[in-house]
């Protein structure tokens, strides 16, 4: 890890920012506050290697303004991974300029990109209303972590980047929301065979990220073969249960 984390709990818990003036406290628009907030208190360790994650890219872009088009940018990056986790699709990529640069897309992998020696340090900011049960939030898509997984073995890149979890908890005080806890967790450090995929919500990884166990002691290599065989069975099982319940019942009428 690059980002000192004890002293980014520090500066956080007992702060506050002011209630969104929408008047709603779920989703995007409470969280949107902290993960600024998170920014700039990360941002004061590494003034020159914190970036939002379309910050980075218009960033290296411009540095290498001669470097045109999707696959001559694509080279910019070291780490096909980090390529794969970070850019934006072709036609996008093709078609950015320094009068055409990139803005911030709430779908991105990074929320915070914190980059030094060429080792990536992923930061996704997620938020909690104590004062509510809540399902656990959608945290990455299965699927594009298989999908990472495989490049990394193909590559054989286990040492470019690490994708790290800050939750900030809060509770509604008169106009403000005032952080009460906050934790990390590295995703690389919890069990694979232990997360949990939703498959009815677009094949999501969830967890609160205060629960997630970080026992997990193996290499970047064995936690990425761990989890294409957590993912290829939970796929296989998936697919019976769809057999099951939405085919087998209806195969007698069209035979």
């Amino acid at each position: 890890m690059i980002v000192n984390y004890t002293e980014l709990i520090k500066n956080v818990k007992g702060t506050s920012v002011q209630k969104p003036l929408s008047g709603t406290l779920s989703g995007h628009a409470a969280g949107e506050p902290f993960d600024k907030h998170v920014y700039d208190e990360i941002k004061k360790q590494f003034p020159k290697n914190t970036f939002r994650q379309y910050e980075y890219l218009n960033d290296l872009y411009t540095q290498n303004s001669e470097v045109i088009g999707y696959a001559a940018r694509e080279k910019l990056f070291k780490s096909p991974s980090v390529h794969f986790l970070l850019a934006r699709g072709k036609d996008v990529t093709n078609k950015w300029n320094t009068d055409n640069l990139f803005d911030e897309k709430q779908n991105d992998t990074a929320d915070i990109l914190v980059v030094k020696d060429d080792f990536y340090e992923i930061i996704d900011t997620k938020t909690r209303n104590i004062s509510k049960s809540a399902q656990p939030p959608n945290i990455i898509s299965a699927f594009k972590l298989a999908q990472v997984c495989a490049k990394m073995l193909d590559n054989k890149e286990f040492n470019d980047f690490t994708i790290n979890y800050f939750e900030v908890d809060w509770e509604l005080v008169a106009d403000k929301l005032i952080c009460t806890d906050a934790h990390v967790a590295c995703l690389f450090k919890a069990k694979p065979e232990n997360l949990y995929i939703n498959w009815a919500a677009a094949m999501q990884i969830q967890f609160h990220v205060c629960d997630l166990d970080q026992s997990f002691k193996g290499t970047m290599e064995q936690w990425t073969r761990a989890y294409l065989k957590h993912f290829v069975a939970q796929v296989y099982k998936r697919s019976e249960y769809m057999i099951n319940e939405f085919a087998k019942p209806f195969e007698k009428y069209i035979i």
